[in-house]
């Protein structure tokens, strides 16, 4: 096909060309990057700027009463300023003719004006009933949806002998149509072929623009090429039944609830009316321009692109005259298929054929730019749209603040706003969600409520809006902002079930049940009857936060209310129970959702195998293996993971081996949680070089994490191989898997072992104060081996633990600063002291004797002495600990002095005795250059606790 060029003048006479494509699909597909390639759409006219037009549609967008002469100014003026409509018309219309009828029925707003009216008009003594009426009463009813009064319209049309036109049959397809009723729209065609009427042009574009909008793209050019052949084909719809098949239409009652009984289609004649040649017509064309728009917009919707481009050339080459609509599809459908600089260009030919672009034009431009990323084009074309003398309506400002609030581009959102505002409007409520949505992301939450605020003062939101504004809160676990929305009073209306849907999300999502369950139970006494989104949405979260009775007993009474429980709903039922070891029950739930007629998928049977491997109960969950792979479903990945796991636990190596190696031949190769799995199971076993060969493997392709890692250095510690252990702590360390508590604590305790101690405090740092993670019981337990091996004494570090253990103010703190001094990162520790030193509360005794410790380790000497007195101050008594750093601040600092007044304390029981406090004093007299007294403190200890000795042999003696 050849493209049209971009002189106007020359359009009638080229022709459209594409590149060629591999396929023409009949159902759109989503459009992706790559999509852009094959699609081959080139039209053969460029420009480089998008040009302003020299004249701009002078439409508002808003429908203008026409002027009328004679009588009927008065009496629509009259209708308009009383309510009572039979009052207005007894006093202005006694002779109305048809024509003047008709207008008054058309120009009336509402369907119950229109019917009062239409009523007053039959109930004159010279009224006869005309075609164009019903029509007119007929869309009225068939708009507002109430099909029972159009039914009983439509009987008493037949009743009155007027029979239904071509505008008629039309209009019913029209209503039927937007109402969602394909199925009983195109059963309107099959009544009037049944009357030998053939569709006139307009109807059969009625027709194909219906199925279009249903995404019945084949269907629908079915019709219109049957159409063109002079026939209409619809023998698979029946008037007295239809069915619901798999591609949606088919034979089943049709249901009252549609109002579109039997009787309906009988009356009004069935018989073919004689004569009639309108079914015999042979060949047709289209003439009208709409039938055209709806076909390029059936094409472009289909993904069609080739088949959009052949009508837009058969206009030209037809001299069917294009119109804004025209334009507007295009632009649309060359846009939305990744051909923007076609789109463009369609724009600017439209100056040079005399149509100007209206808003909607900027719109779907507006809308094509956001969609491809470009912001700039998008607010250069809201621009665009006041320069040309145009004004931005509702679907303007809703598309752009929602592309602005995708993007978090809170100062934009905020100018359109003030613009919408300034204009006289509001911002429309479609908007709001977006709009709070945006502040809630970027935490402005006192912005999103004085935006609420604002907007309630001028209306009451819409429960589908209320709904949409908490999800945005509940999504970020603002579960109390969300709440606040849902108790906004409602005048004159009841909650909606989506509301309390979104509340008990909000409320599922902060972990709080009671809330969430206490919001259900009162739903009933509220008028609201909670639905299977309700139950489901409970038991996932009950079963999620492990109240597996609760969610058992919601699920039984939502079976008792004959609904049926999703698959998801069952899955979280019996990965709870699975999670908790309640084998059999998830067994029973599994058994139940069978019998049910609910399919289980591979998340319910990866749960019941995983639980139990778990529990090493390899026949069961090898048996559910072979049933998962019964329905279908193959074993994936998790599943054949969760096998490895379950002959780990009974320490059956063959079958671990060959699942292993079934793994190896999938087409996405292993996963490295198996790879993880089996190494553990190597390194239990001891089994170092096979252990060894997986994890290499892993290094080789850069799949290894931070448990692989863990694995393989707790298999060489524990095999005694250490300098194997350090090499991969190392490693991990420079390949930045230390990402958590469990990582740092399992190299920490590696260095621990090897001695290391200074690297452990210099990790212990980095996790601490660096990547601010908090240290938990697995780190307590490295630091405390730390401390031993690092010679702190026994008695120090014994408090230090029950601290810990007590969980005492303050005792992590000292904890962490007695390491970094005993591995001699002074600074560090120094630093933490002095916090301590600067406190104004009263400390307990373990945290004086960290700060003795730390400044006596430093040679400050003078301060830990400091810190005593300031312990004696606080009215805090000095321990066993207390002396024991002390005398050792004495000795290391050569002081003998205060050696001996800690020595003549203990010798003359002022201290009570203590063997630890003996040994300390002993070394620091040999710190101090004194090993005779040494010696002397040595035989003091002896003769100190030689009788306690001597009873407790005298004891065993007994």
């Amino acid at each position: 096909m050849l493209l049209p060029t971009c002189s106007s003048r020359e359009w009638r006479n080229q022709s459209l060309h594409f590149r060629a494509l591999p396929h023409c699909e009949s159902h759109p597909r989503p459009h992706t990057s790559k999509a852009r390639v094959f699609l081959g759409f080139k039209l053969q006219c460029h420009s480089k700027t998008l040009a302003l037009p020299s004249k701009v549609s002078s439409s508002s967008g808003r429908k203008q009463r026409r002027a009328y002469g004679g009588v009927l100014p008065s009496v629509l003026r009259s209708l308009e300023s009383e309510d009572d409509v039979e009052k207005a018309l007894s006093s202005s219309c006694s002779n109305l003719s048809p024509k003047e009828q008709t207008v008054i029925l058309k120009e009336q707003r509402s369907c119950e004006r229109v019917v009062r009216v239409w009523e007053f008009f039959k109930s004159r003594e010279d009224y006869v009933p005309n075609v164009i009426h019903y029509n007119i009463v007929l869309r009225a009813l068939g708009r507002a949806q109430k099909w029972d009064d159009l039914r009983r319209c439509w009987i008493e049309m037949a009743e009155k002998g007027v029979f239904p036109t071509h505008n008629t049959y039309g209009m019913l397809v029209d209503v039927y149509g937007k109402a969602g009723m394909v199925k009983e729209a195109l059963l309107w065609i099959k009544h009037m072929k049944l009357r030998g009427m053939f569709p006139d042009e307009v109807t059969m574009n009625t027709v194909v623009r219906v199925l279009k909008d249903a995404a019945e793209f084949d269907r629908a050019e079915t019709f219109y090429k049957g159409w063109c052949d002079g026939r209409v084909e619809l023998d698979d719809l029946e008037l007295d039944s239809m069915v619901e098949s798999e591609n949606g239409f088919g034979l089943a009652p049709v249901s009252y609830k549609h109002f579109l009984s039997t009787e309906l289609f009988k009356t009004g004649g069935r018989m073919r009316i004689l004569g009639s040649t309108d079914s015999e017509i042979s060949v047709r064309k289209p003439q009208l321009t709409s039938t055209y728009n709806t076909l390029i917009d059936l094409y472009g919707k289909a993904g069609r692109l080739e088949d959009a481009a052949a009508v837009f050339k058969e206009m030209l080459s037809s001299g069917i005259p294009m119109d804004i609509i025209t334009f507007n599809t295009m632009i649309f459908t060359c846009g939305s298929h990744g051909h923007l600089s076609e789109a463009e260009a369609l724009l600017n030919e439209m100056d040079g054929r005399g149509i100007s672009p209206d808003t909607k034009t900027y719109n779907i431009l507006l809308s094509l730019y956001a969609e491809a990323g470009n912001i700039d084009a998008a607010l250069d074309c809201y621009g665009k749209i006041r320069k040309v003398g145009l004004f931005p309506d509702v679907v303007t400002h809703r598309a752009l603040i929602h592309i602005l609030c995708k993007r978090n581009m809170v100062q934009e959102v905020v100018s359109v706003i003030e613009q919408i505002r300034k204009s006289g409007s509001n911002i429309d409520e479609h908007s709001l969600p977006d709009i709070v949505k945006m502040y809630v992301n970027k935490g402005l939450l006192d912005s999103a409520e004085v935006l609420l605020e604002s907007f309630q003062n001028d209306r009451e939101l819409l429960p589908k809006t209320r709904a949409a504004i908490m999800d945005a809160y509940a999504e970020k676990g603002f579960w109390a902002e969300a709440e606040c929305v849902f108790l906004i009073k409602s005048i004159g209306q009841k909650k909606d079930v989506l509301e309390y849907n979104v509340m008990i999300k909000a409320y599922g999502k902060a972990k709080l049940y009671d809330k969430a369950f206490s919001l259900f139970k009162s739903m009933k006494n509220q008028g609201t009857w909670p639905d299977e989104c309700t139950y489901n949405s409970l038991i996932q979260m009950f079963a999620g936060g492990d109240l597996v009775e609760e969610a058992k007993s919601l699920l039984l009474e939502m079976q008792r209310l004959g609904s049926k429980p999703q698959t998801m709903t069952y899955s979280a039922v019996i990965a709870c129970y699975a999670r908790l070891g309640q084998l059999s029950d998830a067994a029973d739930v599994y058994n139940e959702m069978e019998n049910a007629g609910v399919k289980p998928n591979e998340v319910v049977y990866g749960s019941l195998i995983n639980g139990f491997a778990e529990a090493g109960r390899v026949e069961e969950a090898l048996r559910y293996v072979r049933r998962m792979e019964q329905c279908g479903i193959p074993a994936n990945k998790i599943v054949l993971t969760s096998l490895i796991k379950a002959y780990s636990k009974v320490g059956c190596l063959e079958g671990a081996r060959s699942v292993y190696e079934r793994m190896k031949n999938m087409s996405d190769g292993l996963d490295v949680i198996a790879s993880n799995s089996m190494i553990t199971f190597y390194a239990d076993l001891g089994m170092i070089s096979e252990a060894a060969l997986i994890f290499n493997g892993m290094r080789e392709e850069n799949t290894a994490d931070g448990i692989s890692f863990a694995n393989m250095m707790y298999l060489y510690k524990s095999m005694g191989m250490l300098d194997e252990a350090i090499e991969v702590a190392e490693e991990m360390k420079q390949a930045g898997l230390l990402r958590d508590c469990p990582s740092y604590n399992k190299v920490m305790a590696c260095y621990a072992t090897n001695g290391q101690l200074r690297q452990c405090g210099e990790l212990l740092h980095e996790m601490v104060v660096t990547r601010k993670l908090l240290p938990d019981s697995g780190t307590f337990r490295v630091i405390f081996t730390v401390l031993k091996k690092g010679g702190m004494a026994i008695e120090a570090v014994k408090q230090l633990e029950l601290s810990y253990h007590e969980g005492k103010p303050y005792a992590r703190q000292a904890i962490i600063s007695s390491v970094f001094s005993i591995v001699g990162l002074h600074a560090l520790a120094y630093e933490s002291c002095e916090v301590f030193s600067k406190t104004k509360l009263t400390l307990d005794s373990f945290v004086y004797n960290v700060c003795i410790y730390v400044y006596g380790a430093l040679g400050d000497v003078d301060r830990a002495l400091n810190i005593f007195m300031k312990m004696q101050d606080d009215g805090v008594k000095p321990d066993h600990v207390t002396y024991i750093i002390l005398v050792g601040c004495y000795g290391k600092s050569g002081m003998i002095e205060g050696v001996r007044r800690v020595h003549s304390q203990l010798k003359y029981r002022e201290i009570e005795p203590n063997e630890c406090l003996f040994e300390a004093v002993a070394e620091a007299y040999r710190n101090a250059k004194r090993p005779d007294l040494a010696e002397l403190v040595n035989k003091e200890m002896s003769f100190a606790f030689e009788p306690q000795q001597n009873t407790d042999s005298e004891t065993e003696n007994e």
